[in-house]
């Protein structure tokens, strides 16, 4: 779920008794992991996996601002029409939400309709790329529909620059459009399969690579993904279902709850199934991954009332399964933050991105 469309899930669906904002959750509230509370300013360093509290107040990081002297990236956008596509054509979209089905709370009825839709893509080229090698990357979903903000650009400019990432290129994949159940964009993020990745692999990265006359590595230690709430569950979803093509995950607000539709009996839970079974029943994955909460963050923004749409308990519960399991993650909450935890992000994203990719080499080519 989007921050865009945070507010309109509670006066449409919840109803005006449920209108107050989601109640403040404590890190040291039963159920919670236990954390490490870092001082005002402070982020957890790259080398460090485990739970970190920071907040409530937050410094934000210098790395978003232009410094001088630091060679900046290339930007560059295209579009692709969704009815040049195999994959994913038609879209999807709704008019009203659905109801609960009668037979399976676990999922709603809802009516949908075609749609053909355009998607954004936004490259950015680091200035340090070498035509003629295959570059690593990095995927963000959400990506801008118009003109891009140039904050993560100069993220990523900086950290190039200190060497505390390798020269990526970032690849900014607008959303099909709409939200949650029955629109393009639930489709894409909350389907518990490894439909997306295949998209992105098929009709988005030749068109990066064609387009942007850059090649990109093939190398999965090579591949990163990111996103926010169900753009934060696409993440994981991709490197999980397609260990073999992403293998680093960076998430804020992941929407680890059960949000797919339309039903699929293999995953009943939707992607609240990653820390109730799918983690702790299956061998571990090579998967590095960052996930953060805000404490007031989504409880229940639906009208199914199924015990599984608490964004704070399931961010912990993957926090305590991805430790069982011996995975490398990082896990931050972040106190006086909301859904999406903006004010929170603009201090520890940089920090983010370099624990994400600590430890990478460009693997051996013959």
């Amino acid at each position: 779920m989007s921050r865009v469309f945070t507010s309109v899930f509670y006066l449409l669906l919840v109803g005006s008794s449920l209108l107050a904002a989601p109640p403040v959750r404590e890190y040291t509230a039963p159920g919670a992991p236990p954390f490490t509370v870092l001082k005002k300013g402070e982020n957890p360093p790259a080398t460090a996996n485990g739970n970190f509290v920071i907040g409530p107040d937050y410094v934000p990081a210098p790395e978003r601002k232009v410094v001088e002297g630091v060679p900046q990236g290339r930007v560059q956008q295209f579009e692709i029409d969704s009815r040049d596509t195999k994959l994913l054509n038609p879209g999807i979209a709704r008019k009203v939400f659905g109801k609960v089905d009668p037979t399976n709370p676990k999922t709603l009825i809802v009516e949908t309709h075609p749609i053909d839709y355009k998607r954004m893509i936004t490259v950015t080229i680091p200035a340090q790329y070498q035509p003629g090698t295959a570059a690593p990357f990095l995927v963000v979903h959400d990506g801008p529909k118009g003109k891009p903000s140039l904050e993560l650009p100069h993220i990523l400019d900086n950290l190039i620059a200190q060497k505390r990432i390798p020269p990526i290129v970032m690849i900014q994949i607008a959303n099909g459009g709409g939200d949650a159940q029955g629109h393009q964009r639930g489709k894409e993020y909350d389907t518990m399969s490894g439909v997306f990745a295949e998209y992105i692999e098929t009709e988005v990265l030749p068109r990066v690579e064609k387009n942007c006359q850059v090649q990109l590595t093939h190398d999965p230690n090579g591949r990163a993904v990111m996103g926010s709430s169900s753009g934060g569950s696409a993440a994981l979803i991709m490197a999980w279902f397609r260990p073999d093509l992403y293998r680093r995950v960076l998430t804020t607000s992941g929407t680890f709850v059960n949000q797919q539709w339309p039903f699929d009996p293999q995953y009943p839970d939707g992607a609240w199934g990653f820390h109730k079974t799918l983690i702790p029943n299956n061998p571990k994955k090579p998967l590095r991954v960052f996930i953060s909460v805000g404490d007031r963050d989504l409880l229940n923004p639906n009208v199914m009332r199924d015990d599984m749409h608490d964004w704070v308990e399931a961010n912990h519960r993957m926090a305590k399964v991805l430790q069982e399991k011996g995975y490398d993650y990082q896990y931050l909450f972040c106190r006086n933050s909301g859904h999406g935890i903006g004010n929170a992000k603009a201090q520890f994203l940089p920090s983010a991105l370099e624990w994400v990719w600590h430890g990478y080499a460009p693997a051996q080519t013959k």
